[in-house]
């Protein structure tokens, strides 16, 4: 008998600024970016995309500014490229309030943080949503951001994530084992709230972190928030499969796209972890209209309102390369980084030319445009010939394209039983893998009590 085809798992890919990947659209006359300080703004977006069905709204975040390019902000403020940025976790509790299903995966920079306030953050996050919360694990890139910290230099890449090892081991203590799961009491007769005998203190000492306490936050509904990274290099590879239940692929076909899940099943087999674990999604932008002359007549239009030259000034700080001192047709050299490492060799003797045609939309992502049946046909390629998961949702006009999807493309998906027409309930975790908290087989696990 045949395995039932897997249904389509979504997420919305979007950042708290104004130009996230697809630079330039919010000069668009629909787009509401500029309103991105408005509290409005992302409680309309929350509800839009549980309307949609969304297993959840991805937020990106940086810490930095984008200063390789021309060596200066100029261009990066003109077309705000991810500046300004405001913090990702303020909107979370807001919009977790005008839903009641939609997960929130929210990018922070651990680098710059210390464990023990920042455990209570994501717990405190954890019990206002209900368990809806995710942490998508990063240690920054930017230079500008470790100078800003009052650091000379960033730590090198692989330095970086076993910095990030700790910190992890350090919030695993703090979040699954100083509380048990039945220390609190709230007896109010007995004015008992909590057993202070199920209530222990973390005694780590590290490397990169001292932390001697308590945790200071009761359990949660997941413990842990659900783990997203998207490291892609050897080092990255190694961390997402002790630690990473949701990854994030790129490929320029669902061949090699095929390859990056196999190794990065096969890495998390290898570090005791089922497979099936791991949740893979890729970035994917999509135009989509009732007609393919329509979907085709409006990617025409959004192309006059992109910025090829901010799209590669964004990349120049993904590479650390100042790309601008190239000439159209020269090749780009690479050299040692610290920037993103995977990104850099993967772009190795390109030109600026080819670049700025492949940031025709004002980013990189794979571009489908086309009627909902040919989009849903070229999601599921993706997904049964690649093995991924599913999607981050890029917005190329905000919110536009995610209203466009929701009423196009997902009836069709549903249509054809390879999308959800109601959500399950409990957690985000549980909605994804059947349990509030993470498995055994997980390195959190061996603290527990």
């Amino acid at each position: 008998m045949s395995q039932p085809r897997k249904k389509v798992l979504l997420n919305a890919f979007n950042m708290n600024c104004v130009g996230h990947i697809h630079h330039g659209m919010w000069t668009h006359p629909q787009d509401r970016s500029t309103e991105f300080t408005s509290l409005k703004y992302w409680l309309d977006l929350a509800k839009t995309l549980e309307r949609g069905l969304f297993d959840g709204l991805f937020i990106a975040d940086i810490l930095g500014v984008y200063d390789v390019y021309q060596q200066g902000i100029a261009l990066t403020a003109k077309e705000s490229i991810q500046l300004p940025v405001n913090d990702p976790l303020m909107l979370v509790s807001a919009m977790a309030s005008v839903t009641e299903h939609l997960g929130f995966g929210v990018t922070a920079n651990l680098s710059y943080e210390a464990p023990y306030p920042f455990a209570r953050r994501f717990s405190t996050l954890d019990h206002l949503t209900d368990g809806r919360v995710g942490w998508n694990i990063v240690t920054g890139y930017l230079d500008s951001a470790a100078r800003a910290m009052g650091q000379t230099e960033l730590l090198s890449h692989d330095r970086r994530y076993d910095q990030a090892d700790e910190f992890l081991d350090v919030s695993y203590q703090l979040w699954e084992g100083s509380w048990e799961d039945d220390a609190v009491v709230a007896d109010k007769q007995r004015r008992l709230y909590a057993d202070s005998g199920k209530i222990h203190p973390v005694h780590h000492r590290g490397e990169f972190y001292q932390v001697e306490g308590y945790h200071l936050s009761s359990p949660s509904p997941q413990r842990t928030p659900l783990l997203f990274q998207a490291g892609s290099s050897a080092r990255g590879l190694q961390f997402a499969a002790r630690h990473a239940e949701c990854t994030f692929v790129s490929g320029s076909t669902p061949q090699a796209t095929r390859a990056q899940v196999d190794k990065l099943r096969k890495a998390a087999q290898d570090a005791g972890r089922d497979p099936d674990c791991l949740k893979v999604f890729m970035g994917v932008s999509v135009i989509v209209a009732p007609t393919e002359r329509e979907a085709k007549e409006k990617q025409q239009e959004y192309l006059r309102y992109a910025s090829p030259e901010a799209g590669i000034a964004h990349f120049s700080s993904s590479t650390g390369i100042d790309l601008s001192q190239f000439g159209l047709d020269e090749p780009i050299q690479s050299g040692p980084t610290r920037a993103i490492e995977s990104v850099s060799k993967a772009y190795s003797g390109w030109t600026r030319r080819q670049l700025l045609e492949q940031h025709a939309m004002g980013g990189r992502y794979s571009l489908i445009v086309g009627n909902p049946s040919q989009v849903a046909d070229e999601l599921l390629k993706w997904v049964d010939e690649s093995g991924i998961d599913g999607f981050n949702l890029t917005r190329i006009v905000n919110p536009q394209s995610y209203i466009d999807f929701i009423d196009l493309v997902v009836p069709e998906l549903q249509r054809r039983g390879r999308y959800k027409t109601e959500y399950q309930p409990g957690s985000l975790r549980a909605k994804l893998f059947n349990n509030d908290r993470l498995p055994s087989t997980h390195p959190a696990a061996r603290f527990r009590r």
